[in-house]
């Protein structure tokens, strides 16, 4: 499949990065701060902040061709104290936003390159039938539309927590369709997968996820009573987190944050992966270890991405670094094949679930990486989570694919009185780093 490049920036810029096929490289970085997004909402959120804040963009983020890509922010700034009851959740209406990210020759410094990175639109999220609210129903522009909400109590009584009704919404991952027309979106709530129209933000379909897995059916505004109301299903806060889409555009891949409460909970090894089909809606499962041997410890997954039909990559973090006013000490991506994988649908407990999950391999150390190019732990973000490949670059005659990564900010610009901005990083990789994996990008 071909993958336009950017011949027209292409340098000569050996010094820069080591020989071919030798690792994964930094090649940018970039930021983009801004005080306000394009949605075009003048009003105030219960928090006192406003309803067009710009940040936390990092959630997710996917290409859409050339140098458009879109990113996602979660459920909204729920850093200010206002109301415990809804774990401090605002009305706030979930959104994605459209960038340009131009990669610039670098004038000076370590890098070819830096990421210049423009706000081109901002796109809210609604529904064309009735949603449930609670007490608050947030402000749209265009009277009529049933916007989907951040707040946590915006759901009914009586059903299990994926009903396509309810109006709370916590998006994670996002990726566009092969014809580039829609945007698939998951969310930590239901979990949810929903498909938008990528120009008007409406939802037009749901995608159904086995209930007896993934459902909590004890219900509530905070997230701690869900955890501890509930013996199965996902954990609060860890839903969905991330999402793949095949590079034919035939199915999709999401990733739970944290295992299932029945196969271990947050801190457990045995996560699922979700494997859809996106014409007929069927579901397939698989399981993956969080494990990292290196730390003895597992750790949580903030976002998948397919290098082909069969194989994934897999980010893993910890909460480290800036943001967090710590250091960071694990961010890597994982590589796995699920061409022999078993389906585990069937299959409940961290002990079965290990049993048929696949062996994976490290393809990235973010840290280390980052370190080697004097970016020190406390300078990196701690919620790196948006992952999306980009065009090919040419960079001294060889050809090198292009991995973004994105933070999440919470929509704090300043955290301690740091700068904490929203981020990129840009990878330079080639074939013969994916250890004998084919790579296909997905083409618009």
């Amino acid at each position: 499949m071909s993958v336009r490049s950017l011949g027209a920036i292409a340098l000569a810029c050996a010094a820069a990065l080591a020989p071919a096929h030798a690792a994964v490289t930094l090649i940018a970085r970039g930021s983009l701060t801004l005080s306000q997004d394009l949605s075009g909402l003048t009003n105030t959120l219960e928090n006192g902040q406003a309803a067009n804040l710009f940040g936390g963009i990092g959630s997710g983020l996917a290409w859409a061709g050339g140098t458009t890509f879109l990113a996602l922010g979660d459920r909204g700034p729920n850093a200010v104290a206002w109301n415990s009851t809804v774990d401090d959740t605002t009305s706030w209406i979930p959104r994605f936003h459209t960038l340009d990210l131009t990669l610039q020759p670098a004038v000076g410094g370590s890098l070819p390159y830096t990421v210049q990175a423009t706000l081109t639109g901002t796109t809210l999220l609604w529904s064309g039938s009735a949603l449930s609210y609670g007490p608050a129903t947030p402000v749209g522009p265009v009277a009529g539309r049933s916007y989907f909400s951040g707040r946590s109590d915006n759901f009914a009584l009586g059903s299990n927590s994926l009903d396509s009704h309810f109006a709370r919404l916590d998006p994670e991952g996002i990726r566009v369709s092969r014809n580039g027309k829609n945007v698939f979106i998951t969310d930590e709530y239901g979990p949810y997968i929903y498909k938008f129209n990528r120009k008007t933000g409406q939802r037009t379909q749901v995608f159904s996820l086995p209930a007896d897995t993934f459902a909590v059916s004890h219900l509530s505004s905070t997230g701690s009573a869900e955890i501890s109301g509930n013996t199965s299903g996902r954990v609060a806060n860890k839903g969905m987190e991330g999402l793949a889409i095949t590079p034919e555009g035939k199915h999709l891949y999401g990733f739970m944050q944290s295992p299932l409460i029945q196969d271990g909970g947050d801190g457990g090894r045995a996560n699922r992966i979700v494997w859809i089909d996106v014409s007929s809606g069927k579901v397939k499962q698989y399981a993956y270890d969080n494990y990292i041997p290196a730390k003895s410890k597992a750790y949580n997954s903030s976002e998948i991405l397919a290098v082909n039909s069969k194989v994934l990559l897999v980010l893993e973090r910890d909460g480290k670094g800036l943001g967090d006013g710590s250091n960071a000490s694990v961010k890597q991506i994982w590589k796995v094949d699920l061409t022999n994988a078993e389906d585990v649908s069937q299959l409940s407990g961290q002990d079965a679930l290990l049993a048929k999950a696949p062996a994976k391999s490290l393809f990235l150390d973010i840290r280390a990486t980052l370190n080697a190019a004097g970016i020190t732990d406390d300078q990196i973000p701690a919620k790196l989570e948006g992952l999306a490949f980009g065009q090919d670059v040419v960079i001294d005659g060889q050809t090198k694919h292009t991995l973004y990564i994105a933070n999440d900010n919470d929509f704090l610009d300043t955290v301690n009185g740091l700068a904490n901005p929203n981020q990129f990083f840009v990878f330079a990789f080639d074939d013969a780093d994916l250890g004998g994996s084919s790579f296909q990008n997905q083409s618009f």
